[in-house]
């Protein structure tokens, strides 16, 4: 009854040891939730998915940066003036959703791959693959996907 201990440790007294069960159990809890931290972002959109629907305000899209829409999942970015372009943001590594940009490129917080605002190419890894592009358009003070 209760938790088991492993043969050769040492007991624990007064009845408030942790067993090995309860230690690897938790072990597993906790990785599995770092696991699911990593993998955060998934569920990429088509663009079918996003076809006619606004993204975001080309106002809230600053020049050589961007705006990431979490809901939607896409980032929208604009290179130089009156260019705006939009990529997923789930990162290519490992599924995580993009966590801002600056500097010229969009930045993934888990585990530090960068890619660029003008192509979604990779800067800098763990990521090797691109960010997929979505077309879009300004109309009326938005950016749509098309």
């Amino acid at each position: 009854m209760g938790d088991e201990v492993t043969p050769g440790a040492p007991a624990a007294t007064g009845g408030g040891g942790v067993g090995r069960r309860a230690v690897l159990c938790g072990a597993g809890a906790v990785g599995a939730a770092a696991l699911a931290g990593c993998a955060s972002g998934g569920g990429e959109k088509s663009a079918a998915d996003l076809k006619g629907k606004e993204i975001a305000k080309a106002a809230d899209v600053p020049v050589g940066g961007g705006k990431v829409n979490a809901a939607d999942k896409v980032v929208v970015t604009q290179p130089t003036q009156g260019a705006f372009k939009a990529f997923t943001a789930v990162c290519t590594h490992q599924g995580c959703t993009v966590g801002g940009v600056s500097n010229g490129v969009i930045k993934c917080p888990c585990h530090g791959s960068e890619f660029r605002i003008a192509d979604g190419s990779v800067q800098k890894g763990p990521a090797t693959k691109p960010l997929k592009e979505y077309p879009v358009q300004a109309k009326g003070g938005g950016i749509v996907v098309t």
